[in-house]
C-alpha cells in the first residue's frame, strides 16, 4: 500500500501499538485523544516507607486533600482503592453520560487511558482460548512475541506454560517477597498432589515490568509504591510510548480532542470526524481519509452508535458485551505471622494460579497478590475489633496477607447490550450466565482447599464478588467474523460497516477468556497496523 495517512481514536494499548506499527509501515499518523495528563511523580527515588518518613505531608499524598482515597467502614468489602495520583485517570467523565442496569463501567480520558491504572498481567491466550475466533494461535504469535519485546515482560517456563503459550521477550521473573517466596516453596513440595487433585498449577505471572535495565527505563527497583505510579518506568504503561511515538517525524497527537462521531460520503465511507473539544464542547470537523477507533471497547462503540444514528438508523443497539467476572479473596499465610515486612517488594501480583475446567475456555485465572504495601485502613476496618485491638491485630498480619484476584471467562449474550437513547446516553445492562453462581461456589471451595493445603486461610467472610463493569476486561459488541453483517468485522477488524474504518481495540473479540485481555490487545492491534499498513 502506498503511503497514506490514519487517524487513531484513543491513546490506550490498542492505540500506541498500532500507531507503532503504522509508522513502522510508513504511514503518517495523527492520534486523537481527549489525553490528560498524569501529575508529576513525588520523590522518584524514596520507596513507600521513605515516601512516609519524608514527604512534608504524607497523608495528602497517600489519600488526596480531601481524604477522598479513603475508604470508610462500610459493608462493601472495599480492600482497596485508587491514589490520588491516579484520579487523573478517571476523571472528568461529564461528556460521557451512561446508565447502567447490572453493570457499571470505569472509563478513562487519561492519555494511556485505563491502563495507566493497570497492574501489568500479560497472559497470552492459546489455541483453545481462541475456539470460536476467525484467527488462531499463529496469527498472534508473531505479534505477542513483537509486543513483548516491545515493552518487557518478566516470566518463565514453570507450570503455568501448560496455560500460557511461551513467547519471546520474557524477561527473568522478579525477585519474590518472602511471604510469595514461602507459598512458591511450599507449591513445589506439593504441586503433583495439587494438580492431580485439584488440576491447579502455580507459577511466576507474567508482567510488564523490567527486571533488567532498558534505554530509558530502568529495572524494578522494589520500592513498593507501584499501585501510586512506578517513577522509574519499570512498570510499562502506555504514556510511556505514547512520549516515544511523539518523537517520531510523521507522527502527531492531538490532544483535548474527544471524537464524536464519524461522518460519511453518499459511498458510506467515512469522510471526516466530528470531535469536541475541550470544556467548551465546541465542535470541528477532521478531515480524513482513513480510521483506526482504539479508544476501548465501550467508547468505541459510543462512536459508531452515534454515527449510525445520525445516519437515522435510529437509536442503535449493540449487544454481546462481556467482562470478566472477579473476585477478590483474601487470605492469611499462617507460616509469615508476626514476621518482618520487607522494606522493599514489588507491589503487585507476583505469583498466578490457575483452574483447569472441562475446556480451555472453562479455565479460571488468578493473580495472588502479597500486601506488603497495602494501605492498612480497609483491612483494619473489616476486623471484629476494636481499633487498638485490630491495629495490634494488623501488625502480626501484615507480613502474612495475600489476596486471590479470580477471573471467570465470558460468552456474547443477546441480553448484555449497549442501548443509546435519544439523549444520546448510553444505556447498559448486563445479567450473569445462568450457573454463574455455581460455578463461583465450586471454584472458590477448590481454592480455599488449595490454600490451606499451602499453609493459608481463607476467611469465607471476606470474600467478595465485584460487580460487573470492576474487571476493566470489557470485550465484544462488534465481533469479527470469517461472514457477517451489519456491525460486525472482517478477520482483519476492518468494519464491515464503514470501508475505511479499522476496529482496534477489544470491542471484536469474539469471547473474553479468563486471562486479562490487554497483552491480546497490544498484539491484534499490532497485527491489524501490519495487515492494513503494509
Amino acid at each position: 500500500m502506498s503511503r497514506g495517512h490514519i487517524h487513531v481514536v484513543g491513546s490506550g494499548p490498542s492505540g500506541v501499538h498500532f500507531a507503532r506499527i503504522a509508522l513502522a509501515r510508513g504511514q503518517r499518523v495523527t492520534m486523537l485523544d481527549v489525553g490528560r495528563d498524569k501529575p508529576a511523580s513525588q520523590r522518584p527515588d524514596a520507596g513507600f516507607g521513605g515516601l512516609k518518613r519524608e514527604l512534608d505531608d504524607p497523608s495528602r499524598w497517600f489519600l488526596g486533600e480531601d481524604f477522598s482515597s479513603f475508604i470508610p467502614p462500610s459493608n462493601d468489602r472495599v480492600y482497596y482503592g485508587f491514589p490520588p495520583s491516579k484520579s487523573y485517570v478517571f476523571e472528568g467523565q461529564g461528556g460521557f453520560p451512561w446508565r447502567g442496569s447490572g453493570f457499571a463501567p470505569l472509563l478513562s480520558l487519561a492519555a494511556g487511558g485505563l491502563a495507566e491504572a493497570w497492574t501489568g498481567g500479560c497472559y497470552a491466550y492459546n489455541e483453545g482460548e481462541l475456539e470460536g475466533w476467525p484467527i488462531g494461535w499463529n496469527d498472534l504469535a508473531p505479534w505477542y512475541n513483537d509486543v513483548a519485546r516491545e515493552i518487557g515482560i518478566v516470566g518463565a517456563d514453570d507450570d503455568l506454560s501448560h496455560h500460557y503459550p511461551l513467547h519471546d521477550g520474557l524477561l527473568p521473573p522478579l525477585e519474590l517477597d518472602p511471604n510469595a517466596r514461602d507459598i512458591a516453596a511450599r507449591y513445589a513440595r506439593k504441586r503433583e498432589q495439587l494438580i492431580a487433585r485439584y488440576g491447579v498449577r502455580l507459577g511466576y505471572s507474567r508482567v510488564a515490568v523490567l527486571s533488567q535495565d532498558r534505554p530509558g527505563r530502568s529495572a524494578c527497583d522494589y520500592l513498593g509504591r507501584c499501585l501510586w505510579g512506578c517513577p522509574r518506568g519499570s512498570l510499562w504503561v502506555p504514556s510511556l510510548m505514547l512520549d516515544e511515538l511523539r518523537r517520531h517525524p510523521d507522527f502527531e497527537y492531538v490532544p483535548d480532542h474527544m471524537v464524536e462521531r464519524l461522518l460519511t460520503n453518499d459511498a458510506g465511507a467515512v469522510q471526516a470526524l466530528e470531535v469536541s473539544r475541550g470544556q467548551s464542547g465546541a465542535r470541528e470537523r477532521i478531515a480524513v481519509e482513513r480510521v483506526a477507533l482504539a479508544a476501548g471497547t465501550i467508547a468505541s462503540a459510543r462512536i459508531l452508535m452515534r454515527s449510525l444514528a445520525a445516519e437515522g438508523a435510529g437509536p442503535p443497539a449493540l449487544d454481546g458485551l462481556m467482562d470478566n467476572r472477579q473476585l477478590l479473596m483474601p487470605f492469611v499465610n499462617l507460616h509469615q505471622l508476626a514476621k518482618p515486612v520487607p522494606e522493599k517488594s514489588y507491589q503487585y501480583h507476583q505469583l498466578a494460579l490457575g483452574l483447569e475446567g472441562e475446556s480451555a475456555f472453562d479455565y479460571v485465572h488468578v493473580q495472588l497478590t502479597t500486601l506488603t504495601t497495602a494501605l492498612i485502613h480497609p483491612l483494619v476496618q473489616s476486623l471484629p475489633l476494636g481499633l487498638r485491638g485490630s491495629l495490634r491485630t494488623f501488625r502480626d498480619l501484615h507480613a502474612a496477607l495475600g489476596m486471590l484476584v479470580v477471573n471467570f471467562s465470558d460468552l456474547p449474550r443477546a441480553e448484555n447490550r449497549l442501548q443509546l437513547d435519544d439523549e444520546g446516553h448510553l444505556n447498559i445492562h448486563y445479567e450473569p450466565a445462568a450457573g454463574e453462581a455455581g460455578r463461583i461456589e465450586r471454584s472458590l471451595s477448590v481454592f480455599r482447599k488449595v490454600l490451606l493445603r499451602l499453609g493459608c486461610v481463607a476467611p469465607p467472610n471476606m470474600t467478595w464478588l465485584r460487580e460487573m463493569g470492576a474487571g476493566v476486561h470489557y470485550a465484544g459488541l462488534v465481533r469479527m467474523s470469517e461472514d457477517g453483517g451489519a456491525l460486525t468485522a472482517t478477520p482483519e477488524c476492518a468494519s464491515r460497516d464503514f470501508p475505511n474504518v479499522l476496529l482496534a481495540d477489544g470491542i471484536t473479540f469474539p469471547t473474553l477468556p479468563a486471562k486479562n485481555l490487554t497483552f491480546t490487545l497490544m498484539a491484534n492491534a499490532s497485527r491489524i497496523a501490519d495487515l492494513h499498513c503494509a
